[in-house]
């Protein structure tokens, strides 16, 4: 568009919207006031169609960017979403998302050149997804950042900033958080479910990370979940939609339906008979953009009085905005992140940024008797497993294209000694167990797999998942439930082949791909070393090696917990809190959240709170000593836990209120400092209501949750300390 935008600012009859000096309002206004009412419902599809007499190009706002700029070919594979979560490391996230919206920035001025401006070439990306992983059996779970609410947040803000840039005037790219709100499965029922929820529960836990999203990274659009929330479709419910996105938390940005979702409002949901009511539910709600095609009913619906040309404007003026900030009506010389060069698409900086997210996503669950890290000089090694060399567990879901895998095998080959020799053997398929078409046994690769054990000094396991067995309704081709996991435990015959090749009496390493947590229980009590990669980028067999052969010592912790069995958790339609997650669950988990080994040791020292007396409305703060009593360099994450020990209605066991990546040289100390505000030392009460009461409270800091299991498989301490608020009960706003 930037040559008819010259040319149009030399014509002194330049319209105000043309005239990037004007104010955006001004312009806004303009535009919209030019268009008519077929034009302005065109304009709210996501395939937004050209207005040639106006010098507006077609418009595809649908674009992805979870981990790396997707489904538009070549671009920087990142971890998947929960990786890049257990680096519990905001500002590395913020990098990332820099660089992902670099290679946007990049990828659409390109496209634009070549006329390509069809579906993933815009700017406006939806992502990231801060739902809340309640359920380990959610096939997105993977796309998230884990199941607690503070961590979730601070990676979504982190996300958020990287994403739209810094710029006073122009948007970078437009972030997306999604789906608002209470949505996480299961997902067969996602177009009709009513997602019952208490006040408490609500605010507690599904909306704290939105709202962080919206007020302090002031993401320029939202999008709305398929299912119902208390009734309300929730891309039509004015309790989400304008009570609180707009009303409460001061939201001025546009908010886009999930796919398919406004028609779900009468097909599915039954709330509505016609499309042409269900579009103007949506619209008076405040949905203003339409993934689908129900919106095109708006101007049956104008004709049928049940919305007016205004309203529709309102939406039409929301989207403009954003497309005004994006620099789209301006010349390409006064928009900055127009020169980002398309070389910067996939670069190698961005690889190696790839490499170090991978590094710090991974998490070692056990190392007994240290066996890790591995000599790189043993005489043979052998890699085991479905997961070994396939390249789709590099990428997870919502993924873009490498220009260079690297599988654990490559990884494992390319880290040790010329004089070692790596065999390999597939061992099983991921899925199958029964005798195949031909009479091949599900077993059959297990006879290869042995005889490279047996040749072997060290035998390294590549088990696990794969996006074929978990993701998004009609994506994983394999599940059984629609996407998700009917099942926590190893599929196929993973677990068969692991006792077989365990039995040879070898050391095993169990390197575990997946975006959710797995019950490995029989593992967990056989094997000596584990370590968790997730689907780790495309340098996802690089960080693999570079912690199994000591190159990198691991820091990362799991952002979700692992339970022993879905025995341990409620029904999956059950969206109360209750029994979910590490802040409720009433047993002992296989693994617990913030849990994650090193090959170093960390003491803590020196606990201090500013105060142990303060009034209700100040903030505290502490700090604490951390020092790396090993032998080697390390991270550690330092987690700050908090417990109302006097709460007046149920609260958590504990809470996450602060975390901090630190790397330590052996023998080095650090201080870190926390500060915990008086919203995060608030209750939510029954009715929803953010309440700071007076009373004691129990602050608990270390390497990980404070919880005796923790203690048992980590034998690190926590350090505790309490301090009063006094005072009368204060209500602070949400």
């Amino acid at each position: 568009m930037g040559d008819n935008i010259k040319k149009n600012l030399e014509d002194k009859s330049t319209p105000i919207y043309l005239d990037p000096d004007r104010p955006l309002e001004e312009r806004v206004e303009d535009l919209v006031s030019r268009l008519t009412l077929e034009e302005k419902v065109s304009q709210m599809i996501y395939a937004s169609s050209a207005i040639p007499r106006l010098g507006i190009p077609e418009y595809n706002w649908w674009n992805e960017c979870l981990h790396g700029v997707a489904r538009a070919g070549v671009a920087t594979v990142f971890p998947q979403a929960i990786g890049m979560a257990a680096s519990f490391n905001d500002e590395l996230m913020y990098r990332v998302a820099c660089a992902i919206s670099d290679e946007g920035r990049a990828k659409h001025h390109e496209f634009a050149r070549q006329g390509d401006r069809g579906i993933y070439k815009g700017l406006t990306f939806w992502s990231p997804n801060i739902n809340i992983f309640r359920d380990p059996r959610w096939g997105r779970g993977q796309e998230t950042y884990g199941e607690d609410p503070y961590l979730t947040g601070r990676m979504g803000v982190a996300f958020v900033k990287g994403i739209q840039g810094d710029d006073p005037r122009y948007l970078k790219a437009v972030a997306t958080p999604k789906h608002y709100a209470v949505h996480s499965g299961p997902e067969p029922l996602r177009h009709s479910f009513d997602a019952r929820v208490s006040p408490k529960d609500l605010r507690e836990t599904y909306l704290p990370a939105f709202k962080e999203c919206v007020k302090e990274g002031k993401a320029v659009s939202v999008m709305g979940a398929y299912n119902r929330t208390n009734g309300e479709p929730c891309c039509a419910s004015l309790t989400l939609l304008q009570k609180i996105l707009r009303d409460e938390w001061g939201f001025d940005g546009y908010v886009v339906s999930d796919c398919g979702a406004i028609h779900d409002i009468h097909a599915h949901h039954k709330v509505t008979n016609t499309p042409e009511e269900s579009a103007a539910m949506a619209v008076k709600a405040g949905c203003d953009l339409n993934c689908g095609r129900a919106f095109e009913s708006l101007v049956n619906a104008v004709k049928q009085g049940l919305i007016t040309e205004e309203e529709i404007d309102t939406a039409v003026k929301r989207l403009f905005r954003a497309r005004f900030q994006l620099g789209m009506f301006d010349p390409p010389e006064c928009v900055p992140y127009a020169q980002i060069p398309y070389e910067v698409n996939d670069c190698e900086e961005h690889r190696q940024l790839a490499l170090e997210m991978a590094r710090e996503s991974m998490v070692l669950l056990k190392n007994e008797g240290g066996l890790l890290p591995l000599a790189k000089d043993l005489g043979t090694i052998a890699v085991i497993g479905p997961n070994a060399d396939n390249k789709k567990v590099l990428l997870g879901n919502y993924n873009g294209t490498p220009s260079k895998y690297v599988t654990a095998l490559e990884g494992i080959r390319s880290k040790v000694s010329p004089k070692t020799k790596v065999v390999y053997a597939e061992g099983c398929d991921i899925t199958v167990t029964r005798e195949g078409f031909w009479g091949e046994e599900a077993t059959r690769g297990f006879a290869e797999a042995l005889a490279a054990a047996q040749r072997a000094d060290a035998v390294i396991m590549c088990l696990g998942l794969s996006p074929e067995l978990e993701g998004e309704e009609g994506d994983a081709a394999a599940s059984s439930a629609g996407g998700d996991k009917s099942s926590l435990d190893l599929p196929g015959m993973q677990e068969e082949l692991l006792k077989a090749v365990c039995a040879t009496g070898k050391p095993v390493v169990l390197v575990l791909f997946s975006g959710s947590p797995v019950s490995i229980n029989w593992a967990h009590e056989n094997v000596p070393a584990i370590l968790q990669a997730w689907y780790p980028g495309e340098e996802g067999g690089t960080a693999i090696a570079d912690v199994i052969f000591g190159d990198y010592n691991p820091g990362g912790r799991l952002p979700v917990t692992f339970v022993k069995s879905l025995a341990q958790v409620p029904p999956f339609t059950d969206y109360s809190m209750k029994g979910r997650t590490y802040r409720y669950l009433e047993e002992e988990p296989l693994y617990p959240f913030g849990y994650g080994l090193s090959f170093t040791s960390f003491e803590y020292s020196g606990l201090k709170l500013s105060s142990e007396t303060i009034t209700a409305g100040e903030s505290i703060n502490i700090s604490v000593d951390v020092k790396n009593t090993g032998y080697i360099a390390g991270d550690e994450v330092v987690q700050l836990y908090i417990k109302d020990i006097e709460a007046s209605v149920d609260v958590p066991v504990h809470e996450l209120r602060g975390f901090k990546r630190v790397k330590l040289q052996p023998g080095e100390t650090t201080t870190v400092s926390f500060v915990l505000t008086p919203r995060q030392m608030a209750l939510i009460d029954n009715d929803g209501k953010c309440i700071l009461e007076p009373g004691r409270f129990k602050v608990m800091v270390g390497g990980r949750q404070p919880d005796k299991r923790s203690q048992d498989l980590t034998g690190t301490q926590v350090l505790t300390a309490e301090f009063e608020v006094t005072g009368q009960p204060v209500e602070l706003e949400y």
